[in-house]
């Protein structure tokens, strides 16, 4: 299964992603300025009257969210930012995390997004121009994150490949913990598709036996892992997860299986290590 961001952008998987990722940015701000690192940023802005026209997953996420009564606060937090983009009404376009992520930054706060695809990172730097402090940059993100890591203090470091190639997982989990070896104070969030337990199983071991700690585990389950070709849920593993992250997760998570799962979806909010 590959994942486009240009294809899903606006489906439950990323409601999850970036509902987490407000609340960290969020909390890290609170502690001082912030360096946001994204290593798989994509075009960073979605028309969804585009590629995720053709899939329809927005109806089904977005969309349902921008017409949900009584959103709990985090979840309030994300359909809010969706709406000042959409002035006119309705959800045409909605923030990748790169956006997202720029308007909330500080003027002592930072955002750099790499992408590897020349053509989504001119989409990515026009969709930046309006804030001098977020840039994106051409480059194999795995490798700039670490090495950008070096260079700062404390750094919140997004990992959100589209899992194109087989060693996605891997290369997610080698990259968090050379981060967290470049900085012991980074905080590391990485996104995955759930398709079934065996390949989600393998990625968590990984970061175990890197010795990572303090590593929260947020699943959002829309439908038994029972179908390894669909994406049957998705998860936020958090390293060096903030006091207050179990919290977040499992309202953010709650609501979006309650919301927008079949029967029997659920939540599991779990620390691994």
């Amino acid at each position: 299964m590959n994942y486009r961001h240009s294809f899903h952008a606006g489906n439950f998987a990323d409601l999850v992603k970036h509902a987490l990722v407000l609340w960290l940015l969020k909390d890290r701000q609170s502690r001082g300025p912030v360096t946001v690192l994204d290593t798989h940023a994509g075009a960073g802005l979605y028309d969804l009257s585009g590629d995720a026209q053709r899939s329809r997953e927005a109806e089904a996420g977005v969309a349902r969210l921008m017409t949900a009564e009584a959103r709990p606060p985090l979840i309030e937090a994300l359909a809010a930012e969706v709406a000042a983009l959409n002035p006119q009404g309705g959800v045409r376009f909605y923030p990748g995390s790169p956006v997202l992520t720029a308007r909330a930054l500080r003027a002592e706060d930072s955002y750099r997004g790499f992408e590897l695809n020349p053509p989504i990172e001119a989409l990515l730097n026009e969709a930046l121009s309006a804030w001098p402090n977020a840039q994106g940059q051409a480059g194999d993100g795995y490798e700039e994150a670490v090495r950008a890591a070096r260079g700062v203090k404390g750094p919140l470091v997004l990992i959100d490949p589209p899992f194109e190639r087989p060693d996605d997982y891997v290369r997610s989990a080698e990259t968090a913990a050379a981060v967290v070896r470049a900085d012991p104070t980074a905080c590391v969030a990485i996104w995955t598709p759930l398709k079934d337990l065996e390949t989600f199983d393998g990625f968590i071991r990984r970061l175990e036996q890197a010795g990572l700690s303090r590593v929260l585990v947020a699943e959002a389950r829309l439908r038994p892992l029972n179908n390894p070709m669909k994406m049957n849920g998705c998860a936020m593993t958090v390293v060096n997860a903030p006091s207050g992250a179990e919290a977040a997760a499992a309202e953010i998570c709650g609501w979006t299986v309650q919301a927008l799962g079949d029967a029997g979806a659920r939540a599991e909010i779990w620390r691994a290590g």
